[in-house]
């Protein structure tokens, strides 16, 4: 593998982005799947955590020697020539191998990753994604063996008449505006006053209480500012009586 230096800036930050998508326990089980059906073992490291980061799992499928055999083994005859010299065109040469043949496999186009990113350890999350797309894609082939992911569904394609086709053209749909659901009928304009009392309760009321005036309308009573001198102006303190007999 060619030697990269440090990332730096925007690139820093997607390699930072790329190892937080990978999940150890994922991996775990794709290694475990790979070593169940070929009965290859993978170059792991021995301890009990397994799968520790993402390095360990692509020091273990850098070669392409065993994502081959597991091919194989779904589809026999999908790699007819794998490379066991250790080299990084032979290496390469592999993966490259793997991937045509799951793309013929079934596995579409969007869900396969490149070279480097198994080769240079660059989107490894990628490669966990594409084996468990071909696990899913195994289940649906009705393979037996150990299976992994979740069986991709079949096509259930719906085919209308041209009766059908032609009724569909009557309804309007929903872009165009609709006069079903919640709407703001029979609402008031913004600021406006609101009628609190029925129309029907006031033709009940009785004649008098029209001559009420409401309070809403402003009223005399309770607490005024009658007989308030001006704020800051001067105040009497001898009361008028006594000014008089002055």
């Amino acid at each position: 593998m060619a030697y990269h230096g440090p990332a730096y800036g925007l690139s820093r930050e997607c390699q930072m982005k790329s190892q937080a998508k990978f999940d150890p326990a994922r991996a775990k089980k794709v290694c475990d799947w790979i070593e169940g059906i070929t009965d290859i073992h993978l170059d792991m490291p021995s301890n009990e955590e397994g799968v520790r980061d993402q390095l360990d799992f692509g020091h273990a499928l850098k070669d392409g020697i065993a994502i081959c055999n597991l091919l194989n083994v779904l589809q026999p005859g999908s790699v007819k020539k794998i490379n066991s010299i250790k080299s990084p065109f032979k290496q390469r040469e592999n993966i490259e191998l793997f991937l045509k043949g799951c793309e013929s496999y079934g596995l579409k186009s969007q869900d396969l990753f490149q070279v480097n990113d198994l080769y240079e350890n660059k989107n490894l999350y990628m490669v966990v994604d594409c084996l468990y797309g071909l696990g899913g894609i195994a289940q649906k082939k009705g393979f037996s063996g150990l299976i992994i992911g979740v069986k991709v569904a079949d096509e259930n394609k719906r085919n209308f008449t041209e009766i059908q086709l032609k009724a569909s053209h009557q309804i309007i749909g929903l872009q165009y505006g609709s006069n079903k659901g919640a709407s703001q009928a029979g609402m008031v304009a913004y600021g406006t006053g609101r009628q609190i009392i029925p129309g029907e309760a006031q033709r009940h009321m009785c004649e008098e209480s029209h001559k009420i005036i409401g309070l809403q309308s402003g009223s005399n009573k309770g607490a005024s500012q009658a007989g308030m001198t001006p704020y800051g102006a001067t105040r009497q303190i001898i009361p008028e009586e006594y000014r008089k007999r002055d």
